[in-house]
């Protein structure tokens, strides 16, 4: 793969590339105004979307960090994105084009003072991954294979300016109006600046791992401190495929539901227990080895849960509280989804919304065990979201409204149930994690 000699990480550059791309974008439209005249819709609409995401693409993947990791986010949303984008968007998990060698060496020097084969008894500079923040090399220690996580540079520093840069266009797409909607931009950027902090990932690497070793077939790697900065994160290697290149073969039912319980114990566990949670549950980031354990590599995403969220939040999986009109708006207001100033409208709209959103999405709790390969449950899920992309009565509505924290609770859920889907696992136990409280 074509390695990459620098980054654009300066305002103007990046806002430029931006501006490059969304010019491509609009010459594919024109294209499709006219190949609509001739062809059919539908064959002019599959063509626009593969140019468009083919585009989008090339343009974020020269720009990576966070830029790049939306690309990454948005590939998780099977059920609303088009195919083309969706399978364009899965290169950002961890197969994007790398830094080159002098690149690599120069990011060694600047955290370390000296050369990686002054560190260690061998190093690979040809990255065997890389994705949207940072790309991992081979090396080793005292007869130990390594993984060695590198930061791109520059990303930091960029990512206030890149979500400034696309803050107009989502808060006209999602219709965002009033006080507090900055809220919602500072818990991506948030999040995105703790993802570039290799010294905090480190630190939940070695957390999560310790609280959750109980779990069976479970695997994580080992990490070392003195091998480690804040722009480099070094851990032992391990033996495996990513899920994606896993669930791409035909699997043993037995292994699949293996480790579709092993997974949602794992989210389960975090979410109920720790109240600290994985939030960037991709493909890119597990690895299943040959004894059919799940590996988990990447912690520089993480989620801690409000009891104030948390309470309200999980009263609305219990069917009964769904049911329920009185306790159901109540506990609507409490996780901000209803507001004061909302008019009539706006509260009829937004529970009839939310009832038919959550009788769908927490059917799994509402059983003992549940079938993830079920594709008619998935299929009920992508029309919802269809059906309410489309409507145009929401699009009228002030988008300013739900907690903070529905961001990434929400992604992770949308991930985790993407996941398990590919997986095709059977039978899983959704209250197995109690069981090691």
């Amino acid at each position: 793969m074509k390695t990459i000699d620098r980054i654009p990480t300066s305002k103007i550059e990046r806002a430029s590339k931006l501006f490059q791309t969304g010019a491509k974008v609009g010459i594919n439209y024109v294209k499709y105004y006219g190949e609509k005249i001739i062809s059919t819709e539908e064959k002019a609409q599959e063509n626009l979307n593969e140019a468009n995401a083919k585009d989008i693409y090339n343009g974020l993947k020269t720009m990576k960090g966070s830029a790049l990791k939306v690309a990454q986010m948005l590939s998780m949303e099977k059920s609303i994105l088009p195919r083309a984008y969706v399978e364009k968007f899965s290169l950002s998990q961890f197969s994007v084009p790398p830094l080159s060698a002098p690149l690599v060496v120069k990011s060694f020097k600047k955290y370390f003072g000296k050369h990686p084969s002054q560190i260690f008894d061998s190093f690979n500079l040809t990255a065997v991954n890389a994705a949207s923040i940072g790309q991992v090399h081979q090396a080793v220690k005292d007869g130990e294979k390594l993984a060695v996580k590198i930061q791109y540079p520059g990303i930091a520093k960029s990512i206030s300016s890149d979500l400034a840069l696309v803050k107009p266009i989502a808060m006209k797409m999602f219709n965002i109006k009033g006080k507090n909607s900055d809220r919602y931009f500072k818990e991506v950027e948030d999040k995105l600046t703790e993802e570039t902090n290799y010294n905090l990932e480190f630190k939940q690497s070695e957390e999560i791992a310790e609280a959750c070793k109980h779990i069976p077939n479970l695997k994580f790697p080992t990490y070392y401190k003195e091998l480690s900065s804040d722009r480099i994160l070094t851990m032992s290697w391990m033996e495996g495929i990513h899920l994606s290149e896993f669930t791409a073969n035909e699997i043993n039912q037995e292994t699949s539901n293996q480790l579709g319980q092993a997974l949602w114990d794992f989210y389960m566990y975090q979410m109920h227990h720790l109240k600290k949670v994985h939030a960037d549950p991709h493909p890119g980031n597990f690895l299943v080895n040959s004894d059919g354990q799940l590996i988990i590599i990447d912690f520089g995403c993480m989620k801690s849960i409000p009891d104030d969220f948390y309470i309200p939040y999980f009263e609305l999986a219990k069917k009964e509280h769904i049911d329920n009109p009185v306790y159901f708006e109540q506990k609507l207001y409490e996780l901000e989804i209803l507001r004061e100033d909302d008019s009539e409208q706006e509260i009829v709209f937004f529970k009839n919304l939310f009832h038919e959103m959550l009788s769908l999405f927490t059917q799994p709790f509402h059983q003992d065990k549940f079938d993830f390969s079920d594709p008619e449950f998935f299929e009920q899920i992508a029309s919802l979201g269809s059906k309410y992309a489309k409507n145009s009565e929401l699009k009228e509505m002030n988008g300013n409204r739900g907690s903070k924290h529905f961001i990434y609770i929400n992604r992770t859920f949308f991930g985790l149930y993407n996941l398990m889907f590919d997986l095709k696992a059977q039978n899983i136990e959704i209250n197995n994690y109690s069981k090691k409280l």
